[in-house]
């Protein structure tokens, strides 16, 4: 008999990004790093020259937080710190060739991930399910000012 827990999306959904997350602090931290410092890098691949408060948003944590973990990324040669062309207050953070191994780790170790995540899975479930999900982040990116009646 499943629990209530089991049958409510939300709940549902906060349990399976906590075990993500879970993993994923047990993997960085055998690289004695963060699961922060994981998703900075990930992030900087895909959109280099981030300011450090542009990343600290994203990563939901406050700017000097973000100043601290790029000091740890910055010491292990890791990332770089440039400064913005047009405005010295800023500046814009860059990958450096140091971090391809550990990027190529952490692509690795999400792909396995992912493959744990979805077995026993049908494709044509997974697609749904694919599908719902990026439909309830379109409903909450839409409706974030406005609460609205549940769609079923």
């Amino acid at each position: 008999m499943k629990t209530p827990n089991e049958r409510n999306l939300i709940f549902l959904l906060h349990e399976v990004a906590h075990l993500v997350r879970t993993r994923a602090d047990q993997r960085a931290r055998e690289r004695g790093m963060t699961r922060a410092q994981f998703v900075i890098l990930k992030r900087l691949s895909r959109t280099p020259g981030l300011s450090q408060n542009e990343l600290a948003a994203i990563v939901e944590v406050e700017p000097i937080t973000i100043g601290r973990l790029i000091d740890r990324l910055e010491a292990r040669g890791l990332v770089e710190r440039r400064r913005d062309p047009k405005d010295r207050r800023i500046h814009r953070l860059h990958l450096k060739p140091k971090s391809a191994p550990i990027l190529r780790e952490i692509n690795e170790y999400l792909a396995g991930l992912e493959m744990i995540m979805v077995e026993g899975i049908e494709r044509r479930t997974f697609d749904a399910t694919i599908a719902a999900l990026n439909r309830i982040k379109t409903n909450l990116l839409v409706g974030a000012d406005t609460p609205g009646k549940p769609g079923r």
